[in-house]
């Protein structure tokens, strides 16, 4: 049978802000001395000291808590090294989990690594549910690791907004929706994609007549399989001052779904991999 995981301690980090080597420094090893700090209000990724898991036949994984700050997104990973007590052998370790953030009264989530809506500049109290594993070294983790970052950053102000008329569905019903896509900034061009997305086994169906959306086809060529429950839509004259609009029909039966909204577009960062944004819209509700 598989090792079953094991898990001794939460260890409470403290709040100052550590360079990754220094967060998964062996126990025994002395950290670096921390690189200046990044301007205030200048994007950046924070990381501090989140605790160390303890486990049988003396492993251990060292685990820190790092946000990247700034734009619209916050995103929260957990790296970690893991060991032996008495070894001065480290090994490269996965995490997986889930983690949650305090920040001024309100509370993010998402999964590690994973993004969450950058409500802006402050002190995130950061909580992760971590597993640690190690092929090489048979260590298996499990447990629970806290650490308080300080952003500094500005939210980016959305270059689009999306809005629509009304944002509750009811059951066994077809409603019509407007959605409103604007482009606020000077920046980038007229062009994004914007995407409806329904709960697929809901039996939700979201159609439209107009000629710049399609539902998502599937499987392989010749198939002519379409997805009922999702839209595309391309979009290539929005400017500022010049939104366009968007009518669809949002079929529901008996099973009740929420319908969410995407925007994505690609400029002005051009040639760059990782290139523009993609932001939420409303999101439908359904009673």
């Amino acid at each position: 049978m598989p090792n079953r995981p094991t898990t001794v301690l939460k260890v409470l980090a403290g709040a100052v802000a550590l360079p990754l080597l220094a967060l998964v420094a062996p126990a025994w090893g002395r950290p670096p001395a921390a690189p200046p700090a990044a301007p205030a209000g200048e994007p950046a990724t924070l990381c501090a000291s989140a605790g160390t898991l303890y486990g049988a036949d003396g492993a251990y994984a060292a685990v820190g808590l790092c946000a990247d700050s700034g734009g619209l997104r916050l995103t929260v990973s957990a790296p970690a090294s893991c060991g032996r007590t008495g070894s001065h052998t480290t090994y490269a370790c996965r995490t997986t989990g889930t983690w949650t953030a305090r920040h001024a009264g309100t509370m993010l989530a998402g999964t590690l690594p994973g993004p969450a809506e950058y409500p802006g500049p402050g002190t995130y109290d950061v909580t992760a549910s971590v597993r640690i594993r190690s092929e090489p070294a048979a260590i298996d983790l499990q447990g629970t690791v806290r650490a308080s970052l300080k952003l500094t950053a500005p939210r980016a102000k959305p270059a689009h907004t999306v809005t629509v008329n009304r944002t509750t569905l009811h059951r066994d019903t077809t409603t019509t929706l407007t959605y409103t896509v604007r482009r606020d900034s000077e920046d980038g061009d007229g062009s994004a994609r914007f995407g409806l997305i329904g709960e697929e086994t809901s039996g939700v169906r979201i159609s439209t007549t107009d000629p710049r959306c399609v539902n998502p086809l599937v499987g392989r060529y010749p198939a002519t399989t379409r997805l009922p429950h999702a839209l595309d839509c391309a979009l290539t004259t929005l400017q500022p001052g010049r939104p366009a609009k968007v009518t669809v029909n949002v079929s529901v039966g008996a099973a009740c779904s929420t319908v969410v909204s995407k925007l994505g577009y690609w400029m002005p960062d051009g040639q760059a991999l990782y290139t523009g944004g993609m932001q939420p819209g409303p999101t439908l509700t359904c009673a």
